[in-house]
């Protein structure tokens, strides 16, 4: 279908400013193990408590991706992203001016409960602005700058507290999202439809017309065993990941093999952005391809196996170690696929139902881990710190092997939605 300039300007639009929250979600995800020092030395907390204060992002960032799906496919995303963005600006600026340890739980906890539609709401609009032979590619790229977002708050970071208290950053996060809130609600519609515009799936839907049956469509979505595949792969796989990426890492290098905050911090921007340039390159190739499967399931294999060095302590060449952090990013690209695939498994007017409930298990994972690993860390004292870190990663790996498992038992869509075959057998 010819494209007008208008809708192509509108689509841009839309993704963009739904990128950039996006940047932010992934910003406030990875800050933590960066700040993890300078909350130790303001508020004298333990392993575990760091645990929790990381966790308190993912706990209410968990339990809202199912009712921010359907949410999406009722209200639409401009209200519901507009409305979190605003809630995660809020919590920003409680975390920076936080007293004590309930009051940087609560700024975590309502940062993770805006950012919490972000994903979903911007899944949803690339599903109705782009076709489906595009979906993978513009995920790809909303990872790629997603995770753009993770490395600000990773060696920038750390180089920004060299000058800058760690309160002042977090203030200038929040007013920045109380601006792109004002962006979005202005700038974005919800579908070519919303706009005047002809659609480009011409089953869309208004939010009107999925609001009558959503709980309807929550079920079907529910009942299909391929969505529980998809949830269980994420729960291991990105559950893993961010546990280590977003906390653990940093201490890892520090405490256990002796590295300096800047080279840790370095090594956890080679990982993140291993994964922002892998996933945009994975999905344009598998749209291209025309398969999912042969991707997901081999890069699957090969993020386990880049647990390896750090479960057996290997204390590896400066060039190599950075190098294994890569490696570990590159291979959890196969993420993008895993969404592309909820989708493709499940009715088209359903995406955002489908994709924030595959998206709520990967953030369950970090939510249950982050605190576990905490636990590990704290029952190992005493022993040397690598010690505990091997035990700590030892778990992460064998959550990463459930997820490799589940990611072998979703079905190939050949990039097209097939829930009415799925249906018919």
């Amino acid at each position: 279908m010819r494209q007008s300039n208008r809708y192509r300007q509108l689509r841009a639009l839309a993704f963009a400013l739904g990128a950039a929250a996006f940047v932010l979600a992934f910003f406030h995800r990875v800050a933590p193990g960066v700040v993890a020092a300078d909350l130790r030395a303001t508020f004298d907390t333990s392993a575990t408590t760091l645990g929790f204060i990381a966790a308190f992002y993912f706990y209410p960032y968990a339990a809202m991706q199912l009712p921010s799906g359907v949410l999406a496919d009722t209200i639409g995303p401009r209200r519901l992203f507009t409305a979190g963005t605003l809630v995660a600006g809020a919590g920003s600026l409680v975390f920076a001016f936080a007293p004590d340890v309930p009051w940087l739980l609560a700024g975590r906890a309502l940062v993770g409960l805006g950012v919490a539609v972000a994903f979903v709401s911007v899944l949803k609009l690339i599903a109705s602005w782009f076709s489906e032979r595009e979906f993978g590619t513009w995920v790809g790229v909303l990872q790629m700058l997603g995770n753009l977002g993770g490395v600000l708050g990773a060696w920038p970071l750390a180089w920004a507290l060299a000058h800058v208290s760690w309160r002042s950053v977090f203030v200038a996060t929040g007013v920045i999202s109380l601006l792109l809130a004002a962006g979005i609600w202005f700038g974005v519609r919800d579908s070519p439809r919303d706009a005047g515009l002809r659609p480009v799936h011409p089953e869309d839907r208004t939010a009107q017309e999925n609001g009558a049956d959503w709980f309807t469509g929550l079920k079907l979505v529910a009942a299909n065993p391929q969505t529980w595949a998809a949830f269980t792969m994420h729960l291991g796989l990105i559950g893993s990941y961010l546990t280590f990426s977003g906390l653990w890492a940093v201490p890892m290098l520090t405490d256990g093999f002796g590295m300096s905050r800047t080279d840790a911090t370095l090594h956890v921007t080679g990982m993140i952005l291993g994964f922002a340039f892998g996933a945009p390159a994975v999905g344009a190739l598998s749209d291209r391809l025309g398969l999912r499967r042969p991707l997901l399931r081999g890069l699957a294999l090969l993020y386990l196996a880049s647990w390896t060095p750090w479960v057996l302590g290997w204390h590896l060449p400066y060039a190599a170690s950075l190098a294994a952090f890569v490696f570990m990013g590159i291979s959890m690209a196969e993420s993008v696929l895993c969404w592309a695939l909820a989708k493709e498994l499940n009715p088209p007017s359903l995406a955002g139902t489908a994709t924030s409930l595959v998206n709520a298990g990967g953030f369950l994972g970090v939510a249950l881990l982050q605190p576990l690993v905490g636990w590990i860390l704290d029952r190992s004292a005493g022993s040397p710190a690598l010690v505990g870190y091997q035990g700590a990663v030892g778990l992460l790996a064998l959550v990463a092997l459930l997820g490799v498992i589940a990611a072998f038992r979703l079905r190939e869509t050949r990039c097209r939605n097939v829930c009415a075959e799925l249906r018919g057998t």
